[in-house]
């Protein structure tokens, strides 16, 4: 098993250590790195939040590396290569069934849950001058930016785009470049899964006019129906180009850690996060759904110990010995 801090990562050093964990450190280790997502995404925004949170509270350094997202976290916490990472229910089981593009008929069983995050709505961002305002409106054969291959959003909405019988020409990226190239008339549509708001989104509605393209009750209900996703309302103070709550639709998203990193540790890292919330909320908005009480939203993944006896002591949690790592 190797944790080491790869190139690229943004640190958090921790200076100071304002208070003393009174625990068992044995095994700890000197530094950590959390796997999030591109550059312009929700998750490397929120990852970078807890890291520097859990590296301000245990005194042990940290920070957030750029990847591909959650198929891609899968695979480096379940191998080791990261000790953190977060990931989003669906590539959560169909990595933990074998089925991660990455490495094909591998179960990935060694990344364990850690902690709820917040809701991934998913959502379409068009330019006001395309004329395109629903669903109907893009164009056979539109050029629409998915996110990082792999990513969530790579994995789902083309799918979802299909279901709804839309047809297209599929475009990857990082969520910043689409955004650009977006702008630029390089693409057409940009078909968001993110916590909201999206660093992207919020970017191109102070440089330009764009329409946030909600699902009709219809198209939700057809989703919902298909794919392992809840009905989501993205709240109308969530963007500057929203006046009322735009109709979506949601999955889950959860930290993980490599199941055999050492109990204590995972149970500060946990305590660290979901302790203060407001401090969470003022890292990323989108930690406002970052609440102990959603612990229960995880039905997939087996939870790490440290974790697990985080939440039963202190949220009140009943996790069957079955749903435990080495339980």
């Amino acid at each position: 098993m190797k944790f080491t801090t790869l190139t690229g990562t943004v640190v958090v050093a921790a200076f100071t250590a304002t208070m003393s964990v009174a625990q068992d450190r044995a095994g700890w280790p000197d530094s950590f790195t959390v796997g999030t997502g591109s550059q312009g995404g929700t998750y490397f925004g929120y990852g970078s939040g807890w890291a520097g949170i859990v590296a301000d509270e245990l005194g042990v350094s940290g920070g957030a590396e750029v990847t591909g997202g959650p198929m891609q976290n899968m695979a480096l916490v379940h191998t080791g290569d990261l000790p953190f990472g977060m990931t989003t229910m669906g590539p959560a089981a169909e990595s933990i069934a074998g089925s991660n593009p990455i490495a094909p008929g591998l179960p990935m069983t060694n990344a364990c849950a850690m902690f709820p995050m917040y809701q991934t709505p998913f959502s379409v961002t068009a330019l006001s001058s395309s004329g395109i305002t629903s669903i109907s409106d893009i164009p056979d054969g539109a050029r629409i930016g998915f996110g990082p291959a792999g990513s969530t959003s790579d994995t789902y909405f083309p799918r979802m785009m299909e279901e709804l019988g839309v047809n297209f020409d599929r475009r990857n990226g990082g969520w910043s470049d689409l955004g650009g190239q977006l702008q630029d008339g390089l693409l057409d549509v940009i078909a968001f899964a993110a916590g909201v708001p999206v660093p992207a989104v919020s970017q191109l509605e102070v440089q330009t006019d764009i329409n946030i393209i909600e699902f009709t009750e219809e198209e939700q209900a057809q989703i919902t129906a298909a794919f392992p996703v809840a009905n989501f309302d993205i709240s109308a103070d969530a963007y500057t180009t929203l006046e009322a709550p735009a109709r979506s639709v949601s999955m889950w998203n959860f930290a993980i850690a490599n199941c055999d990193l050492p109990e204590t540790f995972v149970y500060e890292v946990v305590n660290a996060v979901m302790s203060d919330n407001e401090r969470m909320v003022n890292t990323h908005r989108a930690a406002r759904s970052t609440l102990p009480e959603f612990w229960d939203r995880n039905t997939v993944m087996k939870w790490h110990p440290g974790a697990a006896r985080w939440f039963t002591e202190n949220a009140g949690a009943s996790i069957g010995a079955d749903m435990i790592h080495g339980g």
